[in-house]
């Protein structure tokens, strides 16, 4: 027999939600991992489009559109035309994916900022040397502005949230999990614009276009109710955290964490160098706005849109390149000073390395691309949408009530679909065109999309992060399983959907824009 003890596997918890929730997380799991990857399952959605439009065209399945009082009829795709169109217009098909050169663009200058040290330094700079007893709120708020880095956001704070929690004499273990939860939970509120907004909204355009033509959802369709977002979220987060399951004795690490040493407390800490390069950064930024700004005052401005137009403004039309140029002028400035660039051919090298990260969303766009014109095509998603306004109108189901709905299905459906922008391609081309024929707006539709998106990201095994938050666990206590950061997830991830949602509830009811429309 070995003199080294066991180590005692992780404790069932007492409480039966939770080990209920833990069943289901398994067989969640379970039933996720056989599914193929999102690129054969649009495949395997585009077969049954096919199958299912061959056997609705016969039976003459049909619906008048209550906007022109036109019969749609389904139109088979397995058809000569239909084939036709499947094959002479796949390269169309994805060129025209409005999402494609969208998030392209953006990310050129995402990579730039994020190549040059700039997110990782302002991430670092937030929570450094904030007092303990707003530590928690601080992370979680770095999470919230962290956003705009993408996924880069997980591998930056989940193991800087460790330290900075060891550095304050807290466990390491809950400092990996606010970071985690709080990029996760809250993968949808920022307080600045994100990549996820022009790719959501560029979706929701599509989708809307399929009722009126002149449908534009911008990507600031949803930014007032995104920033207050970020600050509520942040806010449950702390509370739950520092009120209940920061007294849990499962955040002990295995040995007692003592605190960082010097080549860790340099991780943490900003140089004199580069906060120099920060503020320098942020003054460029506030030039760049005000130039802008400037820019938009004169009525004849040629960034104005027709009659002197903002929201139909080439500014808002082109946001994605504005948001792109934006955080490359900003990754170059701060690249410039801190040494990380040494010329202009360092920025071109950082947008190469970020459209070679992009390879597996460009992959994943051409199948959805097709399977989203092939939908089209057969009018199968007009009909579900005119059909499912009637059904909602014969209901007399109020606006809130039907959008809590949604919520709720696309909460379930994001445990086994974890992609963002997949599950909305999905979903928004039946969603959208079915709430506006019962005088829903597609930004109200995108915006409650994206809280039901974002809470279960932190709960479900089926994240690549969730594994990757444990593993940062791990090196703290061993003995941790999906079970136990589970544990703790599930608890915040509830309380913020209840929160969240009746806040969706409230600014609907009071009539608040949800942005810039």
């Amino acid at each position: 027999m070995s003199g080294t003890a066991a180590r005692p596997r992780p404790a069932e918890p007492q409480s039966r939600v939770l080990r209920a929730a833990f069943r289901c997380l398994a067989v969640i799991e379970k039933a996720g991992n056989k599914l193929p990857h999102p690129f054969w399952l649009f495949w395997i959605l585009a077969a049954v489009v096919a199958v299912l439009s061959a056997v609705l065209a016969a039976a003459g399945v049909s619906a008048v559109h209550p906007g022109t009082h036109k019969t749609i009829v389904v139109q088979n795709l397995l058809s000569k035309d239909g084939l036709t169109m499947a094959v002479e217009g796949a390269v169309d098909n994805f060129a025209a994916f409005p999402p494609l050169a969208t998030i392209l663009t953006v990310m050129f200058g995402i990579a730039v900022a994020e190549r040059s040290g700039l997110f990782s330094a302002l991430l670092r700079r937030m929570v450094a040397r904030v007092p303990g007893r707003y530590l928690t709120f601080a992370l979680s708020m770095t999470a919230m502005v962290g956003h705009v880095a993408g996924d880069a956001a997980y591998v930056t704070l989940i193991p800087l949230g460790a330290l900075i929690f060891r550095a304050a004499g807290r466990s390491p273990v809950l400092g990996c999990i606010v970071a985690y939860v709080s990029v996760s939970a809250g993968y949808d509120a920022s307080p600045s614009l994100t990549t996820t907004d022009v790719l959501l909204s560029s979706i929701s355009t599509a989708a809307a276009r399929t009722l009126d033509a002149g449908q534009v959802i911008t990507p600031v369709a949803n930014y007032f109710f995104g920033l207050a977002s970020s600050v509520l979220v942040a806010l449950v987060i702390t509370l739950v955290v520092d009120k209940v399951l920061a007294r849990r004795t499962e955040l002990e690490p295995d040995e007692p964490a003592a605190a960082p040493d010097a080549a860790e407390l340099k991780a943490i800490e900003v140089t004199g160098q580069q906060r120099k390069a920060l503020r320098v950064t942020g003054l460029v930024a506030l030039g760049f706005l005000a130039v802008l700004a400037v820019a938009m005052i004169p009525s004849s401005s040629p960034l104005r849109g027709e009659g002197g137009g903002l929201v139909d403004s080439p500014l808002i039309g082109g946001m994605a390149l504005v948001l792109g140029l934006f955080f490359a002028v900003l990754g170059t400035v701060y690249g410039r000073l801190t040494g990380t660039f040494s010329a202009a051919r360092d920025s071109v090298a950082a947008m190469v390395d970020g459209a070679r990260s992009m390879a597996p969303i460009v992959v994943l766009f051409f199948a959805i691309s097709q399977f989203l014109a092939y939908f089209t095509w057969t009018n199968i998603g007009d009909i579900l949408a005119v059909k499912g306004a009637e059904t909602l109108r014969d209901l007399h189901m109020h606006g809130w009530t039907v959008l809590v709905g949604i919520a709720v299905l696309v909460t379930f459906m994001n445990l086994v679909i974890t992609s963002g922008s997949a599950l909305w391609a999905l979903a928004a081309p039946v969603l959208v065109p079915m709430l506006m024929l019962i005088g829903i707006e597609p930004e109200t539709t995108q915006a409650v999309y994206r809280v039901a998106d974002s809470v279960t990201n932190c709960v479900t095994p089926m994240s690549p992060y969730f594994v990757m938050a444990l593993g940062f666990i791990q090196q703290y206590r061993k003995s941790a399983g999906i079970g136990t950061l589970a544990s703790f997830t599930i608890p915040i991830a509830a309380v913020v959907w209840v929160v969240w949602v009746a806040f969706f509830v409230a600014w609907y009811l009071l009539g608040i824009p949800f942005g810039v429309s």
